[in-house]
This record gives structure tokens, C-alpha cells and sequence, in this order.
């Protein structure tokens, strides 16, 4: 840290705060601002963003999202030495950093970060860094202070990296949480089963959170490393940019753990009520009896069956659908197959996918499911019917 004087830290959330920690404790004179107003005591506190950016050599900022990244340049903006570089490490969307490169010219740098708080410690972050080179090789002992610098050629393209890094890392959560659910199903111990998931895809996330994972979480564990709500805010981030859906996200932002627990306590939250499934469930009881009034408690009365059957489209309402039905299981029943692929709840809606394996014939059926007077009830039904392939002659 020796080439640098001064190194000015706006945003002291988890990781700025840590961050700057860390580079004070490596040699760094590091002078800190947030806008809540709390510094850590490891750094000097500024009174506003113009004041710490006044002898900065390097400015980095750990704010939240764009917009708060733009109001902090419009405040310190006319307080920058000329040389002073800016290197931005907040998970922003490619444009917004690339709007925040025109603004700020060759001294900016968009460095978004790979890892959490146990990370910025070690100094063994990953920094995927985009700019001049000259700013780069001027900001390089701060980053290499923190970590692994990664050259990214461009700031919209490091920015886009870090929303689909944080996306692998929200379907690792999300394939967690329904591991150990299933293990929950299946009465396996919990550590035995996070042993075993240690050797496997998962162990690296296995392994950094166990602490959060194990049940009870073990009482060590206080702060979050990374929140919900901030893997939860990337992935709106990500969608709205990339106009792709994000899925499994709805399960970040409707967990009941709140946004300021760590990611790790989505794993450890069944992924669905039991309620919202036993309507699903019913239906398949329908299926299985033949006996309509399990239909008839699984839906509303104003729900409608479509799809198409024999090369047309059919919509039945309700009492249709259920004069399908003799009453009794159907004479191969003991051969028939249905299993619920996917459960997504939004509030007091959900979407639903079940496949029905019925001889030759497998039905993929899609349902929307509302919450009202208390109870979770099918709204409405969409299927989808294909016939098997034939078996290969041998």
C-alpha cells in the first residue's frame, strides 16, 4: 500500500465496511463515509462524500444499487482530484456501469467483486475489473490488497458477470434448499447429509455456510455474510437487463427468513406450505379413485380444464371435467404414475407443474392456484397430452 496515500471508502454496509477494514489493516489510510452515518471504528469517518474523496487517491465504492451509485458520483463528483481514480465494486446493472464509465472517463474502473465477507478478510476475493489500464495499474495494490484481479475488457461486461456469477450462486442455494428438504422427507440426519453434500457440486457452499445449515443453526452465527435481500436484488437486476426470467428467484424474495438473513436460511425454509400442495394432492387423489368429489374440493367451482385432445383445443368447466370421472380407479390404475415437478408461490398465488404417466399417454398439467377464504384451491388447469414412443423392436 505503500504508492497510495489515501483510500476513500463510500458505502460501509457489510462488504464496504469490510473492505474497508481490510485495507487499513494491509497499510491503507483509509477515510470512510456512509450515508446511515456509521463508520467502523477501524477507519476515519468523513463528514460527507466531497470530503472524503478530497485527497483520495483511489475512491471505491460498496453502495447497494445504480441509483445510489449515481447519487454519491453526482455528490463527490466536483471534489475529485484529477488523478484520483474511482473503482465501483456495486452490483449494478451493464448499463448503469457503462453510463457510470461515460460520466467519469478513464479513471473509472467497474471492479464488481466474487465473494463474501469471510473472503474480504482473507483478502481472497476476486475482483473482475474493467477500464483504462492506466487507472488499473494507478488502483491495482488497493485491489490486489482484496483480493484476485480478474481483467474484464469492458465495464457492461463485468457488470453483466457478476449478475450471472450471483445467478449460479442463487440456483446453488435454491438445489440446496431442495436437498435437504427431500433429506427432511426421507428422516436423514441433518449432518450426515451435509457431510455427504460436502463431496459433492454443493460442497464449496456446503462447507462456507455449514454453520447456518446444520439444526439447529449453530449458535455462533449472528451476522449474515450475504444477505437475501441483496442476492435477491441482483437477480431483479438481472432479469430486468438480460429480459430473460430468473428461476427460482420468487424463492429469495418470499422467503420468511426476512431480506437480512443470510442466503443460507432460504436452503433451510421448505421451499413450499404444505397447504399450497394439498390441492395438488386432491387431484391426484381424483386421479387415483376415480371419484369426482376430490375434484370438486380441489378446485374452485368457476375453475375451467383446457388443452387440446385428439388435435383440439377443449375447455370444460368444472362439473365437465369431473363427468369424465365413473367413480371407480381405472382398471389399469395400479401402473399409472403422477408426481409434482414444481411448486412456485407468490403471495397468495402459485403456479404449479404435474406429470401424469396414464399407459401410453403422459400429461404434463400446468395449474394456477389463489389462496382464498383461508384455503389454497386450483383456479384453473392447462394440459399438455403426448403419447409414448412405441418400445424399439429387438
Amino acid at each position: 500500500m505503500t504508492t497510495l496515500r489515501t483510500i476513500a471508502v463510500l458505502g460501509l454496509g457489510r462488504m464496504g465496511g469490510a473492505m474497508a477494514t481490510r485495507l487499513a489493516e494491509q497499510g491503507g489510510n483509509v477515510i470512510g463515509w456512509t450515508r446511515s452515518g456509521r463508520t467502523p471504528d477501524t477507519v476515519t469517518s468523513a463528514a460527507d462524500a466531497r470530503e472524503a474523496v478530497a485527497e483520495a487517491d483511489v475512491v471505491l465504492l460498496s453502495l447497494f444499487d445504480g441509483p445510489a451509485c449515481r447519487q454519491v458520483v453526482d455528490g463527490m463528483d466536483d471534489s475529485l482530484r484529477p488523478d484520483t481514480v474511482v473503482v465501483n465494486t456495486s452490483t449494478i446493472a451493464p448499463a448503469e456501469a457503462a453510463g457510470l464509465a461515460r460520466r467519469l472517463g478513464p479513471a473509472y474502473l467497474h471492479a464488481p467483486v466474487l465473494g463474501s465477507l469471510p473472503a474480504v478478510a482473507a483478502g481472497t476475493l476476486t475482483l473482475l475489473a474493467a477500464g483504462h489500464q492506466d487507472a488499473l495499474d494507478r488502483a491495482r495494490p488497493v485491489l490486489e490488497a482484496l483480493g484476485t484481479v480478474r481483467r474484464v475488457e469492458d465495464p457492461a461486461t463485468a457488470a453483466a458477470l457478476k449478475l450471472v456469477a450471483n445467478h449460479s450462486l442463487a440456483g446453488a442455494v435454491v438445489a440446496l434448499r431442495d436437498a435437504l428438504h427431500q433429506a427432511d422427507a426421507l428422516r436423514l440426519p441433518r449432518a450426515q447429509v451435509l457431510d455427504v453434500l460436502a463431496l459433492g457440486r454443493l460442497g464449496a457452499l456446503v462447507s462456507g455456510k455449514r454453520p447456518f445449515l446444520t439444526d439447529p443453526p449453530s449458535a455462533c452465527v449472528t451476522t449474515a455474510e450475504f444477505t437475501i435481500g441483496a442476492l435477491g436484488k441482483a437477480m431483479a437486476v438481472l432479469a430486468a437487463a438480460s429480459g430473460t426470467p430468473v428461476r427460482g428467484a420468487a424463492s429469495l424474495f418470499h422467503s420468511p427468513a426476512g431480506s437480512t438473513a443470510d442466503i443460507a436460511a432460504v436452503a433451510t425454509v421448505p421451499p413450499v406450505e404444505d397447504a399450497v400442495l394439498e390441492p395438488l394432492r386432491g387431484y391426484i387423489r381424483g386421479h387415483a379413485t376415480g371419484d369426482a368429489a376430490h375434484f370438486r374440493d380441489a378446485f374452485l367451482p368457476s375453475a375451467h380444464i383446457e388443452g387440446v385432445r385428439d388435435g383440439q383445443f377443449v375447455s370444460w368447466d368444472l362439473e365437465e371435467y369431473c363427468s369424465l370421472f365413473s367413480g371407480r380407479p381405472a382398471p389399469d390404475e395400479a401402473t399409472r404414475a403422477r408426481r409434482i415437478e414444481a411448486v412456485d408461490v407468490h403471495g397468495t398465488v402459485a403456479t404449479a407443474t404435474m406429470t401424469l404417466v396414464h399407459g401410453d399417454q403422459t400429461f404434463t398439467d400446468v395449474f394456477l392456484l389463489v389462496r382464498a377464504d383461508g384455503r389454497w384451491r386450483i383456479a384453473n388447469k392447462v394440459y399438455h397430452r403426448r403419447l409414448s414412443s412405441p418400445a424399439p423392436s429387438v
